[in-house]
């Protein structure tokens, strides 16, 4: 019998390489469909609508382009995508941080309620955002005969745009900061504060540095969001060329115009702009892993 079993052994053990060798080879070529599946549905889907962009941009030249972008309508709409960012995007960060560190770092009555809440606009379509803003500030609205007594203007004016973007960016930062929060634990800071830190003291040199890429990071997302969007802005802005008009809003207006070639100039500077952002994007993440690496390291 043992004779028998040591005949069979480098049979056996011929079966179980071959079997290996089969289910490595599956594996391969398991792995090349899916990356061409996968790098096809990207250049079908994502690149090619990106060079389409460029190339009609610059089809009728650089400057016919440039011309595009200097045409006051374009530079107010462009003035105000950065107005209406510069103001939602600052707020958000404190809001993020203060909501993510409030989560992650307490208990209090409400507290998945403000989760909740925070996911909202993931769930309510931009546009409904915008008519919600419209029933309460607008002409008709619950505050509107208060505000046109005082002579304030939010709908079809700044404020409406700013308040939409609010609206639909707000999650960005503290959907950011909150798990990673909750990964760190409050062990540093319950350390800090034994050590005779302050609250104040114990948030600027311990909570924030710990979760500083995580924040850049939202911090981008928000700022990509804010320029690009277009359904609220849509909504509360009025379409007022040259005053409510934002960029996205601004490459419809040229667009069902037929000034194809300027809507698509406008469009390939939204386009630049979600490149940065990418860059922005990859180039803080590369860097939150190699911190992570050194920590781990040390």
């Amino acid at each position: 019998m043992a004779g028998a079993a040591a005949h069979l052994a480098p049979h056996s053990g011929s079966a179980t390489r071959f079997e290996a060798n089969l289910a490595t080879r599956d594996t391969a070529w398991v792995k090349v469909a899916v990356l061409g599946i996968g790098l096809t549905y990207f250049a079908v889907f994502l690149l090619l609508p990106l060079v389409a962009v460029f190339v009609e941009a610059f089809r009728k030249g650089w400057e016919a382009y440039l011309a595009a972008l200097v045409e006051p309508d374009a530079l107010s709409a462009i003035k105000l995508t950065l107005i209406a960012a510069a103001i939602s995007v600052p707020l958000n960060i404190v809001f993020g941080v203060s909501a993510a560190w409030a989560i992650a770092k307490f208990d209090f009555p409400g507290k998945h309620l403000l989760i909740t809440f925070i996911d909202l606009p993931f769930s309510v379509s931009p546009v409904v955002a915008g008519l919600i803003y419209v029933l309460i500030f607008g002409a008709q609205g619950w505050f509107g005969t208060w505000l046109s007594d005082n002579d304030i203007k939010v709908i079809f004016a700044v404020p409406g745009i700013v308040l939409a973007t609010i609206f639909v960016t707000f999650p960005f930062v503290a959907r950011e900061l909150i798990p990673l929060m909750q990964a760190q634990g409050r062990d540093e800071e319950e350390a800090a504060i034994t050590l005779g830190a302050s609250g104040w003291q114990t948030f600027w040199r311990v909570t924030l540095p710990n979760v500083k890429w995580g924040l850049l990071y939202g911090v981008i997302l928000c700022n990509a969001r804010a320029m690009g969007e277009f359904g609220a802005v849509s909504v509360v802005s009025g379409h007022i060329r040259g005053e409510t008009n934002t960029m996205p809003l601004h490459v419809e207006i040229l667009y069902n115009e037929y000034q194809f070639a300027a809507a698509f100039a406008v469009a390939s500077l939204l386009a630049l702009l979600a490149l940065v952002t990418l860059s922005i994007k990859t180039y803080i993440e590369w860097r939150a892993g190699l911190s992570t690496s050194e920590e781990k390291t040390l």
